[in-house]
């Protein structure tokens, strides 16, 4: 009996002999590379990652002691540290500073644990259904009704008891499983909290509401930056009617933690938490960037299949991180903003506006339901 059970609980999956990368993922057959790592590290290679993690160390004090202190003192040392990727034994701390996190968790004692055990969720059943689609080829998630599923109930339901008006969305589900691989359940609960009600940074909560205003709003900016950047091939997109709605969607609503290589996503969470959610159009705009001259040349099937399967070394965050930072794009996001949100009303700019959110408001509904639903198939 005790063997059917447990039996019963675990996942259809891989064999637990597969091998696993770094992280925790189940490598692909004949893999090279998966983790962004060579099969070896010199000594000296070695050697410079511990004097690395000696300067974090001692930049964020005992438990982060030091770190707002540091940071005052020397924000652009921290900047370019952060930039060049947080050691991967400190990011879980590193991230709870820098998104405010540790803050909210400390003036909310046994907040969490009441939104756990005595709350109760419309979207209870929903979150059970998704669970295992959530990173299914980490290990961390694979076992049904494990450590790892447990908590990522838990965290998801207690947001969505915590905020009804959000509730639950699929997608919020690679949030807070990135999340959980570096951190405890209440602590990864705290740091969803901090980004979508905006402790550091502006609210992300707008896109996980109702018809996705702020995924609808980031793909008009990014639209147009792109326009601006590269307007080739912003030009070839309107030439093909390919629109950000059809490839981009889930880069801002996973934050690339879906269909990257992971340690890309690493990258690009470390700049993410501290400079906040520009980085994802840097990131966006990097991408395109890598690979404009042959986008450029492609037609509709085929540049809509290169712009949801990127090459391994566009990939690279050694490459593209430094690419996609030499996109200055703060002043231009706020000016499309306000463009996006108001608009004068009359001018050519603002038809182009009204057409544009007619586009993507005919598309969101449909566009939504497929990239949440993709998010079934990590390619993880």
């Amino acid at each position: 009996m005790d063997k059917k059970k447990a039996i019963d609980d675990t996942e259809p999956g891989p064999a637990p002999s597969r091998a696993v990368d770094r992280f925790g993922f189940i490598k692909p057959e004949q893999s090279g590379s998966p983790d962004g790592l060579p099969k070896g590290r010199s000594i000296h290679e070695r050697e410079r990652e511990e004097r690395r993690i000696r300067k974090w160390r001692k930049m964020i004090g005992v438990g982060g002691s030091d770190w707002k202190h540091y940071v005052r003192r020397n924000p652009h040392v921290v900047k370019r540290r952060i930039r060049k990727g947080i050691p991967d034994c400190l990011r879980g701390l590193v991230w709870q500073l820098i998104s405010g996190s540790r803050d909210l968790l400390l003036m909310n004692p046994g907040v969490y644990e009441t939104l756990v055990i005595y709350e109760t969720s419309a979207s209870e059943l929903e979150i059970i259904r998704d669970i295992s689609r959530t990173f299914p080829s980490h290990i961390f998630f694979q076992q049904r009704h494990g450590l790892g599923q447990r908590s990522l109930y838990n965290i998801l339901k207690a947001y969505s008891v915590y905020d009804r008006d959000v509730g639950y969305v699929q997608g919020m589900g690679f949030l807070a499983g990135l999340l959980l691989l570096y951190m405890s359940e209440e602590d990864a609960f705290w740091l969803l909290v901090a980004l979508l009600k905006g402790a550091v940074h502006a609210p992300m909560e707008g896109l996980y509401q109702a018809g996705l205003p702020l995924v609808q709003q980031y793909l008009s900016q990014f639209e147009k930056l792109v326009m601006e950047h590269m307007p080739k091939l912003g030009q070839h997109f309107v030439e093909e009617m390919i629109n950000p709605s059809m490839y981009a969607s889930q880069w801002f609503i996973t934050v690339f933690s879906y269909s990257f290589p992971f340690h890309l996503t690493l990258r690009v969470w470390d700049v993410f938490l501290y400079e906040g959610i520009k980085v994802v159009f840097q990131v966006g705009l990097a991408l395109l960037r890598f690979c404009h001259d042959d986008l450029v040349k492609l037609p509709f099937e085929k540049l809509l299949h290169a712009l949801r399967n990127f090459p391994e070394e566009a990939t690279d965050p050694d490459v593209l991180l430094p690419m996609a930072f030499t996109f200055k794009v703060s002043s231009r996001l706020e000016e499309l903003q306000k463009e996006y949100q108001k608009g004068p009303e009359g001018s050519s700019e603002t038809s182009s506006i009204k057409r544009h959110q007619a586009l993507i408001s005919k598309t969101m509904s449909r566009v939504s339901s497929r990239v949440i639903s993709n998010l079934t198939a990590d390619k993880k």
